[in-house]
């Protein structure tokens, strides 16, 4: 069924985008034994991002206000942290609120989904500057890393240049769901030996172009996409195959579910930056009805991929960000909808570096403005790479320049760093 939401401006014209990668087949050494597997995997450090793409609602999420004037139809109920409620819609995340913390007092002074995007995900009000997945993917990375950096499993989406000035092997590189991704396989009039020598003279002619005056930035770029295609096609293996039925009651059959999988399966794998996008919040229209859809795909789901970090000993090296662009509007409108809203809402996070079971800032009685400890997108920044171990203060060193990491002006939010 199409749904309307009733918003049709271009920030909100998504395009279905599928992964084309060529390359030279390359062999990727996977990890020697189980026990050396267990041992990496709690040792590296990683983010998993999950958007909530659109903005979704605080008030039907991280800060409900039942029994108010703009507060909706839903109740707030109890969490596994004492005092802290959450919307009715989150059952499973409510159980789990022990392993993340809110923040609810942010305020990026914007209800644009581009400005906010970029916002939440540079640190930045402007300018071009690179994306929390490739700054966290440029300094997480290991040299031997078996999979590209920064990976974002979506089923449509915007194409971002999230690495703006950083390498090119830093930047997104989309993968349309679960599927295998197209033109992993080498064709089989080519044999491996020949792939190699291909590969090579390719990298040969790349240095001969750069030492004559070509432009390094381009012929970085293309080697960045084969060396990403390199590492996906040494690594088919985890696109085939159907998840297990049990894993698939367990995540949803819908394809947030199958793309949480996914999500899992890349972490395990050596995945440093891993983003899951769910799209569908921009409830301009019947935002109750769309919230109780969503959320309730959401909540499960989310939940699932919560709890196997946690039981495989990842989510502790793990920093885990549910966000948005912005919020929704206190207000309802005439079509029972919420409206762009960047005035006062809220994000979760945990994992890695970060306090669980807490609550930074608040908003007024009726959800309009941040009555206690404002913070943007910039605060934000900071505060994730602190967690991870990370000086945000410290200086990107670009060819005898340098360009600060986060945002000078910003700082990241004490409370939450443990």
């Amino acid at each position: 069924m199409q749904r309307d939401h009733g918003c049709h401006r271009i920030d909100h014209a998504l395009t279905r985008r599928g992964f084309m990668a060529t390359g030279a087949a390359a062999g990727v050494a996977g990890l020697t034994t189980p026990a050396v597997s267990q041992q990496l995997k709690q040792k590296q450090k990683r983010v998993l991002q999950v958007y909530l793409q659109g903005g979704v609602s605080q008030l039907e999420s991280w800060d409900p206000k039942p029994g108010t004037l703009y507060g909706g139809p839903f109740r707030a109920i109890p969490t596994s942290v004492p005092g802290m409620h959450i919307s009715e819609l989150l059952p499973h995340t409510a159980q789990r609120m022990h392993l993340l913390s809110i923040v609810r007092g942010i305020n990026l002074k914007t209800n644009s989904h581009h400005d906010g995007r970029l916002f939440m995900e540079m640190g930045r009000r402007g300018g071009r500057f690179p994306y929390v997945g490739s700054v966290a993917a440029k300094y997480l990375m290991p040299d031997n890393a078996p999979l590209p950096g920064y990976l974002h499993v979506t089923t449509r989406g915007l194409t971002d240049y999230t690495n703006a000035f950083l390498d090119a092997r830093y930047g997104q590189l989309k993968l349309a769901g679960p599927k295998v991704p197209a033109n992993l396989t080498r064709p089989e009039t080519v044999s491996a030996d020949a792939a190699v020598r291909s590969r090579s003279l390719l990298k040969r002619l790349n240095q001969r172009f750069s030492g004559r005056g070509g432009q390094k930035t381009f012929t970085d770029s293309y080697n960045a996409s084969f060396e990403m295609a390199e590492k996906l096609m040494a690594r088919r293996d985890l696109f085939e195959g159907e998840p297990s039925g049990k894993d698939l009651d367990r995540y949803g059959r819908h394809p947030f579910g199958r793309n949480c999988l996914l999500a899992r399966t890349l972490l395990e794998n050596g995945g440093t930056v891993v983003k899951v996008t769910h799209h569908g919040y921009d409830t301009h229209a019947e935002n109750f009805n769309f919230h109780l859809e969503q959320l309730g795909e959401f909540d499960k789901t989310f939940c699932m991929l919560l709890d196997d970090l946690q039981q495989s000993g990842m989510l502790e090296s793990t920093l885990v960000m549910i966000y948005s662009e912005f919020g929704r509007t206190p207000k309802i409108n005439v079509r029972y909808g919420r409206d762009h809203w960047g005035t006062a809402w809220s994000i979760a996070l945990g994992g890695q570096g970060l306090v669980p079971g807490a609550i930074v800032g608040a908003t007024n009685k009726k959800g309009t403005a941040v009555s206690e400890r404002e913070v943007d997108g910039g605060h934000l920044f900071h505060t994730y790479f602190r967690a991870l171990g990370i000086d945000s203060a410290a200086y990107h060193t670009l060819g005898g320049r340098s360009v600060p990491i986060g945002d000078p002006a910003r700082q990241p939010i004490q409370e939450l760093l443990a």
